[in-house]
C-alpha cells in the first residue's frame, strides 16, 4: 500500500480551530505540569490564581494545528503509522483561549523502500487579528508504504557535542499519562487500545510521541527560562524508540547561549527523541536560569 507521491504540494485548509482555558489547562496537565509538585506550575495549570498570569506551553500550538488531522497521501497500513519528528517556531505567546485558522502543505514524500516517510508544513493563524501564531513541520513514518519509486530524501548528520550535559533532568509520565494525554485530541487507538497496539507490533499501548515532546518543552521552559513560556520560541526533535506509560526517562541538554541541543534517554542510555534543538527568545534566560 504505497504513498502517492503526486500528492507533494497539496494545501488542504485553512480549517477553523477554536479553544477555551480549560483546553490549555488540560494539555499542560497532559504533558505533566504539577505531577511532582501541585503549587510548582500554577501559571501553566491554573486560570485564577491570585497574582499569576495563565500561561500556555508552545507545544499545545501544534495539537491545534493537528485538529484536523493528516492531509490524505493514500494508502497505508493505520497500525505502522507513526508520527517521526516534530519542529517548531512561534511568533508570540499562544492565547489561553482563541480561534485560529490552520492550513497546511504537503511538503515532502519521501520513498524508504519498503516504508516511506512525509513531511507536512503548517501554518497557525489567529482568526481575529491575522497574525501567525506558529509554523510546525510533522514528519510522519508509514511502514510498508514504500516502493514507489521515488527519491529517498536526505539523511542529516547530526550528532550530540562530545562534552559532558549541561543540564540532566530525570522524569517519568503517569501509568495512565496516555489516557490523559489522548483528551487532548490525539484518540489514535495505539495509545489506547491493547488489541490495535497488538496488531502493530507493541505488547501494550504506548505513549504519544508528542506527550514526551511536550514533557521536554514543559521542562526547558521550567528549568532553562525561568517558567517563562514565550521564552520557548523553537523546539525540534525525532521520535526514535516507543516509550510506555509510566517509564523513567532523562532529559540531557546541551547549552550555547539562547540556542541548545537535547536527547532524551532511557534508564538504560537508548535513545527515545534524537536530534533535539530548541532556541529562546532571550539569550539571558539560557545563561541566568540555573538547575
Amino acid at each position: 500500500m504505497p504513498l502517492d507521491p503526486t500528492r507533494v504540494g497539496l494545501v488542504t485548509g485553512p480549517h477553523p480551530v477554536t479553544w477555551t482555558d480549560k483546553d490549555s489547562l488540560l494539555y499542560a496537565l497532559a504533558v505533566g505540569a504539577g505531577q511532582d509538585d501541585p503549587l510548582a506550575e500554577l501559571a501553566l495549570t491554573t486560570e485564577n490564581s491570585e497574582g499569576v498570569a495563565q500561561q500556555v506551553i508552545p507545544t499545545f500550538g501544534v495539537v491545534l494545528g493537528l485538529a484536523h488531522g493528516l492531509p490524505d497521501v493514500g494508502d497505508f497500513d493505520p497500525t505502522r503509522a507513526v508520527h517521526a519528528e516534530q519542529e517548531f517556531v512561534v511568533d508570540g505567546p499562544i492565547p489561553a483561549a482563541g480561534e485560529a485558522h490552520v492550513v497546511t502543505t504537503v511538503t515532502e514524500i519521501w520513498d524508504k523502500d519498503p516504508h516511506a516517510v512525509m513531511w507536512t508544513e503548517s501554518e497557525l493563524v489567529d482568526a481575529a487579528t491575522g497574525r501567525r501564531l506558529m509554523r510546525s513541520r510533522l514528519g510522519a513514518f508509514f511502514g510498508g508504504a514504500g516502493g514507489f519509486g521515488g527519491e529517498r530524501g536526505p539523511s542529516p548528520a547530526w550528532s550530540a557535542p562530545e562534552r559532558s550535559p549541561d543540564l540532566e533532568i530525570d522524569f517519568a509520565s503517569r501509568p495512565d499519562q496516555a489516557l490523559l494525554y489522548r483528551l487532548t485530541g490525539d484518540r489514535n487507538p495505539l495509545h489506547a487500545d491493547p488489541v490495535f497496539a497488538a496488531r502493530g507490533g507493541f505488547d501494550r499501548p504506548i505513549l504519544h510521541g508528542m506527550c514526551t515532546y511536550g514533557c521536554v518543552a514543559r521542562l526547558l521552559v521550567n528549568r532553562l527560562a525561568g517558567g517563562d513560556a514565550s521564552a520557548l520560541r523553537a523546539m525540534a526533535g525525532r521520535f526514535t524508540r516507543p516509550v510506555l506509560p509510566g517509564d523513567a526517562l532523562r532529559l540531557v541538554v546541551w547549552r550555547d547561549g539562547e540556542e541548545g541541543v537535547f536527547r532524551v534517554l532511557t534508564p538504560a542510555g537508548d535513545v527515545v527523541i534524537d536530534r533535539g534543538r530548541f532556541e529562546l527568545d532571550r539569550p539571558e534566560a539560557a545563561q541566568d536560569a540555573r538547575a
